[in-house]
């Protein structure tokens, strides 16, 4: 059995994994996901501590962390033991960069041909229409903006086994982009998986096969 301890991206909700937590359990899993603070100064510390709170009594927990998670995952690694980090559709940082400046950094205009984002298109292309309008209901959320604003904290990637899936349909984060940014920021090479950008919602059996064959 394996605890696997669910961070979600910029939406912050724990229900982004709503589709993922019982199929993990289902194979004999335990597996909880983290509502991440809501408040618009909370900082690396903050974010941390919510991802901490959730590996409390697991054992050696491992933390999938999807698209701007990856800026979080590997800093709150630092601050309980991990056995190993699962990046899905991930943001990869570099010390001392923001998540503002990440964008630019990395090329994504670029790798995107300039093409404008849109909701639906890139994000919710491959979801089910009900996950879809469940997913867009009610008050938007979001990181807070200190988030973009703090240097990622880390002079190096933590010393934990760390894996990079990637959904060969995602329109946000390219997967040719995220081929040469994850071999050239963390050395690995990114195992591919089906589906678009928000892989939990649209794949999820796929992604739980992946999860638990690493």
């Amino acid at each position: 059995m394996t605890d696997f301890v669910l961070v979600p991206g910029a939406d912050g909700r724990a229900w982004y994994w709503h589709r993922v937590v019982p199929l993990l359990r289902d194979r004999g899993h335990d597996a909880v996901a983290v509502d991440l603070p809501q408040s618009n100064d909370a900082g690396y510390d903050e974010y941390a501590e919510a991802i901490r709170q959730a590996t409390i009594g697991r054992h050696d927990p491992v933390l999938v962390a999807q698209s701007l998670a990856g800026f979080l995952a590997p800093v709150a690694a630092t601050r309980t033991p991990v056995a190993r980090i699962v990046l899905v559709n991930a943001m990869v940082p570099a010390p001392g960069e923001t998540a503002g400046d990440w964008w630019a950094n990395v090329g994504h205009a670029e790798a995107r041909h300039g093409k404008q984002f849109d909701l639906l298109d890139d994000f919710f292309h491959d979801v089910p229409p009900e996950v879809a309008a469940e997913a867009t209901a009610g008050t938007p959320t979001g990181p807070s903006e200190t988030l973009f604003t703090e240097p990622w904290p880390l002079d190096a990637w933590p010393d934990v086994p760390t894996t990079f899936l990637q959904g060969v349909d995602d329109r946000f984060f390219p997967l040719e982009f995220q081929r040469r940014l994850v071999r050239r920021r963390l050395g690995l090479d990114v195992e591919e998986i089906p589906g678009g950008h928000l892989v939990a919602l649209s794949r999820p059996d796929a992604l739980v096969h992946r999860l638990t064959n690493i």
